[in-house]
């Protein structure tokens, strides 16, 4: 009888990554290794799938979009790259497009409206600066909602 062998030619499980069903859309967090001084330590990035490259072969590509102190960052990473750890799928959505760069605009789109909801008025006494923390501090904390709309009064007095 002869005995089967196999070869591991990778550190990773390539049947694992594969069977993850990566797509735009779903919220992810990725368990990235970083070597500092000799050591090597785990570092988690958790942000939206914007765009999946190159299918399952080996130099397939995930590009996740995570907004950190009201900037918005976006990393690549490769799907099958000895230094993630593990990627673990938080959330699932159902897009409508198989890249998602339009996020983009609408966070600075949503930003710009939520400026304008706090000033109300033409800024003459508060400084830009203080208005923009006022926005990033409602994003992060919640005060502001996105789904939040501008009532009628708002919208007749921004057409005068």
């Amino acid at each position: 009888m002869a005995t089967k062998t196999t070869i591991k030619t990778s550190p990773i499980d390539l049947e694992k990554r594969k069977k993850l069903d990566l797509r735009p859309g779903n919220t992810i967090r990725v368990w990235q290794k970083i070597q500092e001084k000799g050591k090597t330590r785990l570092q988690a990035y958790e942000g939206l799938i914007i765009a999946h490259k190159h299918g399952l072969e080996a130099g397939a590509t995930i590009t996740v979009r995570k907004v950190a102190s009201g900037v918005g960052m976006e990393k690549i990473f490769p799907v099958y790259s000895p230094n993630i750890d593990k990627i673990e799928v938080l959330r699932r959505a159902k897009v409508s497009k198989a890249k998602l760069y339009y996020i983009r605009d609408k966070a600075a789109k949503e930003i710009r409206r939520r400026m304008r909801k706090i000033a109300g008025k033409p800024i003459a006494d508060k400084e830009v600066d203080e208005l923009v923390e006022q926005v990033i501090e409602g994003i992060e904390t919640g005060d502001i909602s996105p789904s939040e709309e501008i009532s009628a009064e708002e919208k007749t007095e921004e057409v005068k």
